[in-house]
């Protein structure tokens, strides 16, 4: 998923400074006079004045951001007219800190202009400024106008209006309808003083001093407390992004079904990690919701327990082994196979030509034999240098690590990074020509990806084939709050490339042998309902068993707002059809805070 940069984090919960690569192309200035704020926002996303000067906008300041790179101060006008698609508040860009108190009446003169958070090319909706302001003050100690509540009722059920067609599918010059579209209220009041109460947390507090709350309690709700994603026309209308203007420190630790209770105010804002966000300068009261991390059950002796788990850009330098490994000892009751995702090198982001992940592979099989754990085998193939994508100088790689007391590998020659691996019949069954081996590296669709892993193993006298894979991510792809509706994801098509060939590399399998025991597992980096799922079950070859769970349990990953599956684990028919199987997502980071990797870790057990 999208990740913050540097500037970001030194900009802690502060949008982007505007600046002139990331405004909205305008017409040559002119100058307006008399107007209000709703005169200047206007009745569609863009306001009709944005490039001209606009002298005395009366106001009232209802808060001041006064650190990191977007300095300023929001107004809001008192006097408000009586149509609800103009908003009456607007945020004035200073650059340095604001000379205004909340509560000051002012008059401002300056520049409307149209700033998209993130630059034009993210496809984000723009925010509506006043920049190079001349402030004037007229009174001090005046009361703020009085928040806007939304909440389940205010909010509508309907997400967005379809984009104009001419104007390349944007949103940005149709006329709002806040009454109609959930991204058309949020709209309509952008930069006013607004408010949530007793809102549940469906997004934990992340290193940014950000969370996610919903105003729709039983929206979608999962058993935890979360707002489940069920379909791309489902997205949760509820959602809001929730920040602070007071000091980081201050700001609620808090998880997933935990709430904050009273009420929590400040100017509705957009950015870009997010959309909009409400910017609060009171917070209510948090109030844990209990959440507990899972454990999943035992495998008997009889059954092979395999699991998926990402453990994020892991490197000899973290500080995250011990809990990784109580996690796979506690957690996960030490699976008998486990498929890592995102095992990098043994220098981690050092971009030396380093490839080599021994270090990093074996100070986690330490960690788990000091935790309790049985002392696990491994099989991996190094990428060729710089070439798997990931972070740069990581070399992510799958891992298979494996417990040789329960379960055998079979080591077969000619695998390596550039080797495709194929299928032969021997003996009426099927086998690898090598393994571990990697499915068509050459193939264009695994450029800057990574490559799946196949190695074949034996449980009681039996053959499972599994393959670990790590899609192509979803970098690219434009956000839910996008003036681009509906949304485009870029990012799917090589990730159908890719998945057309692992389901190819199945049925190579199957075709040799029909009753062959097949997995493939990993971060797909796709939704159960996504055309990725579709093209890896396609030709009936494979099935997703985390359709097995009831839907209020389908998550391992949770992205503003909204639990969404991202790992999976699928299985042949052969596995399936015995129906002696067991799924389950093991809810032990999404959710959580202090979370070790962002990614819920997965487990099938069966008995091949």
């Amino acid at each position: 998923m999208p990740s913050r940069s540097s500037a970001r984090l030194a900009a802690l919960t502060v949008a982007a400074v505007c600046s002139a690569a990331s405004t909205v192309a305008l017409t040559s200035p002119a100058q307006a006079d008399g107007l209000r704020i709703h005169d200047i926002q206007g009745t569609t996303r863009t306001s009709p004045y944005a490039g001209q000067k606009v002298t005395d906008v009366p106001g009232i300041v209802t808060a001041t951001r006064t650190y990191g790179s977007s300095r300023g101060f929001w107004l809001q006008d008192p006097t408000p007219d009586a149509n609800p698609a103009t908003s009456e508040g607007v945020f004035v860009f200073t650059s340095s800190t604001p000379k205004v108190a909340v509560g000051d009446s002012v008059t401002v003169t300056g520049t409307v202009s149209e700033y998209v958070p993130g630059g034009a090319t993210t496809g984000n909706q723009s925010l509506t400024e006043i920049t190079k302001p001349t402030v004037t003050t007229v009174s001090t100690g005046n009361a703020v106008p009085a928040p806007v509540v939304i909440d389940k009722k205010s909010v509508p059920s309907a997400y967005t209006p379809t984009g104009d067609t001419a104007a390349g599918g944007s949103v940005n010059g149709l006329t709002l309808q806040p009454k109609k579209y959930a991204l058309d209220y949020y709209e309509s009041l952008e930069g006013m003083n607004v408010q949530v109460k007793d809102a549940r947390v469906v997004t934990a507090t992340d290193p940014y001093a950000e969370l996610w709350v919903t105003v729709k309690p039983h929206e979608n709700r999962t058993n935890r407390g979360g707002s489940l994603y069920r379909s791309y026309r489902d997205q949760n209308t509820g959602r809001l992004q929730i920040q602070s203007l007071g000091a980081t420190a201050d700001f609620p630790v808090a998880n997933v079904g935990d709430t904050l209770t009273g009420a929590t105010t400040g100017p509705m804002d957009y950015n870009q990690y997010g959309g909009y966000t409400l910017v609060a300068s009171s917070l209510g009261t948090l109030k844990s919701g209990g959440l507990q991390r899972e454990t999943t059950k035992k495998q008997s002796s009889g059954e092979l327990a395999v699991a998926t788990y990402n453990v994020e850009n892991l490197d000899p330098s973290d500080g995250t082994f011990a809990a990784h490994a109580a996690a796979i000892v506690n957690n996960l009751q030490s699976p008998d196979i486990v498929s890592l995702e995102e095992i990098q090198d043994n220098n981690g982001a050092t971009d030396d030509g380093t490839v080599a992940a021994d270090v990093t592979v074996n100070k986690l099989i330490d960690a788990i034999v000091a935790a309790g754990g049985p002392k696990y085998q491994w099989r991996s193939i190094n990428p060729v240098n710089d070439q798997d994508g990931g972070e740069p100088g990581g070399n992510i790689r799958q891992v298979f690590l494996f417990n040789p007391e329960r379960v055998s590998f079979v080591d077969r020659a000619g695998g390596d990074s550039t080797t495709a691996v194929g299928v032969t019949k021997v003996h009426g069954k099927a086998q690898l020509t090598a393994s571990p081996g990697r499915i068509d590296p050459a193939n264009s669709a695994w450029t800057t990806s990574r490559k799946p892993l196949a190695g074949e193993f034996v449980f009681h006298g039996k053959t499972v084939f599994v393959i670990a894979n790590h899609l192509n991510s979803k970098g690219g792809d434009q956000g839910l709050t996008s003036q681009y509706q509906p949304v485009v994801r870029s990012s799917e098509t090589q990730r159908h490339a890719q998945a057309t060939l692992v389901n190819a590399f199945v049925r190579n399998i199957l075709d040799v042998q029909k009753d062959a025991e097949v997995i493939a597992l990993g971060d797909m980096n796709d939704f159960d309902f996504s055309g990725t799922t579709k093209i890896l079950e396609s030709h009936g070859v494979l099935w997703s068993a985390i359709q097995s769970l009831p839907t209020k349990e389908r998550y391992t990953y949770d992205y503003q707002g909204n639990e969404q599956v991202l790992d999976q684990i699928l299985i042949s028919k052969q596995i399936r059809s015995k129906g002696d199987f067991a799924y389950d997502s093991v809810h032990i980071n999404s959710e959580f805070h202090d979370q070790i990797s962002d990614h819920d870790p997965q487990v099938l057990r069966f008995r091949p």
